[in-house]
């Protein structure tokens, strides 16, 4: 087996591969990520067979987390798209901002969105308001994946009850309403500060919306509020249409504040435990907005007969079959992209000299606040989840807390911040976000990878501040 330094270098060789690979032969990214899972789990000593059970097993549990929950986050995008919630909810943003930098609109619906819901399902609910603002408003892809992902990260990493956060806080002994209350300050601003510091380069390539998501929507070059308003005929009304994104939102956010202030033996819990379930509360959504589009049938015929290119006889064959086909239609690449990328993170996260690359930082004697940072930051790199690197880090660091001279708060925080200082091709959220936002690697490296390691170093730089002042 390797030593943490040969492992690190047979990593950074390994990606190095895969961009080629993807980039240059132009090989399916799906196929990519498993040779280079193989050839790099062979070249750490496993035998073959201990390599493809890895990889299928890797493949298997991503595929069983993600593939339900994706594929119900789908449907629920169409329905979105052929009610015209979409607009609507795009309107809504278009006023609060009076028409400027719509960029953010994505990005705080995620920001909010995503505190308490999978990020891959963030990524869908918000990807139609995105993709329906940057035709709008002639807005650059590029513009609205850097900041949208970098608002669902943010909160995802830092802010409890996300559960990765939340097990940290929990494991450091970190007061939880003080965690909540920092990582929202510290995010919030970092989110921000991204924002200033990216936006003029974010906006100097330009990328496509995902065509068929906006097939209806016309382009406007007025800066009037109510010239950039998107018209037509039927559109639900403001709270009805953002039912359609709340109704997930809230079940399993409910879930989780009421499982995290209530005792284990409460009777409630039996209720949350159901209708906080992700599945549970993203069908509860898709048939919520089932119902809304047959109050909305004009809208919804109109929609889907441009997107299909055909005239459904009966209505409820949209509702019940062209919605969730057009929905499996677009899941279905993300979804081995997504278990391929959960097979290499599997192969990654078995390797044995892990563990002794985090002890290597530790015992190398830098300012306490960098080595939980740190180490956070290489279990993302080696496993692709800022769940996984977040608890793994809070493990190794746990029995330094004495030693480390800073609080529990302030190195709970640094964990979460670390966890997606390094977000790229193993991640299964980096393959997901690029697939609803019309990126390819290159530009998923560009607009993903770069903009969440600057929020990253934002959060970081926040903490070592307040930490340094004594008020964190």
């Amino acid at each position: 087996m390797a030593s943490p330094i040969g492992f690190l270098i047979m990593l950074i060789l390994t990606i190095i591969v895969l961009v080629f690979l993807i980039m240059k032969i132009n090989l399916h990214p799906t196929f990519a990520l498993f040779l280079v899972g193989l050839g790099f789990s062979l070249c750490l000593g496993f035998s073959f067979v201990e390599s493809l059970t890895t990889l299928t097993g890797g493949f298997g549990s991503t595929m069983t987390s993600l593939g339900v929950p994706i594929m119900l986050g789908a449907i629920l995008a169409m329905g979105v798209q052929d009610t015209g919630a979409a607009k609507s909810i795009a309107n809504f943003f278009i006023r609060l901002f009076h028409g400027k930098n719509l960029e953010l609109a994505p990005a705080l619906t995620a920001y909010i969105v995503s505190i308490p819901v999978f990020g891959d399902i963030t990524t869908i609910l918000t990807s139609n308001i995105a993709n329906v603002l940057s035709k709008r408003k002639h807005i650059s892809m590029s513009k609205m994946a850097a900041f949208t992902q970098a608002g669902l990260n943010l909160t995802h990493a830092v802010v409890p009850p996300t559960p990765g956060i939340l097990a940290v806080s929990i494991m450091l002994g970190a007061d939880l309403g003080m965690t909540i209350s920092w990582g929202i300050v510290i995010s919030l601003a970092a989110l921000m500060l991204t924002w200033v510091a990216l936006r003029k380069w974010t906006e100097k390539e330009w990328i496509e919306p995902v065509p068929e998501v906006v097939a209806e929507i016309q382009e406007t070059e007025s800066d009037r509020v109510e010239d950039i308003l998107i018209r037509g005929e039927d559109l639900p009304g403001t709270l009805p249409a953002f039912l359609t994104i709340l109704i997930p939102v809230v079940l399993i956010a409910g879930s989780s504040f009421i499982n995290m202030c209530v005792a284990e033996d409460a009777a409630i819990r039996n209720w949350t435990a159901i209708f906080g379930d992700k599945i549970v509360a993203l069908g509860l959504g898709v048939i919520y907005t089932m119902l809304l589009g047959c109050f909305h049938q004009k809208a919804v015929r109109k929609s889907d007969r441009d997107s299909t290119h055909k005239e459904q006889e009966k209505f409820h064959d949209i509702l019940l079959n062209s919605w969730i086909a057009r929905g499996c239609e677009v899941a279905l690449p993300a979804l081995l992209i997504t278990s391929m990328g959960g097979a290499f993170s599997a192969v990654i996260k078995s390797a044995p000299a892990i563990d002794g690359l985090a002890s290597m930082i530790v015992e190398s004697g830098i300012p306490g606040l960098l080595v939980p940072f740190l180490i956070s930051a290489i279990m993302m790199a080696a496993v692709g989840s800022a769940t996984t690197a977040g608890i793994t880090a809070a493990g190794v660091v746990l029995p330094m807390m004495g030693t480390l001279g800073i609080t529990p708060v302030a190195t709970t925080l640094a964990i979460g911040a670390g966890s997606i200082l390094f977000n790229y091709m193993n991640n299964s959220g980096f393959w997901v976000i690029s697939r609803f936002f019309n990126l390819n690697l290159k530009q998923g490296i560009k607009y993903i990878t770069v903009p969440c390691g600057v929020s990253s170093l934002m959060c970081f730089i926040l903490i070592a501040i307040f930490t340094s002042i004594g008020i964190m």
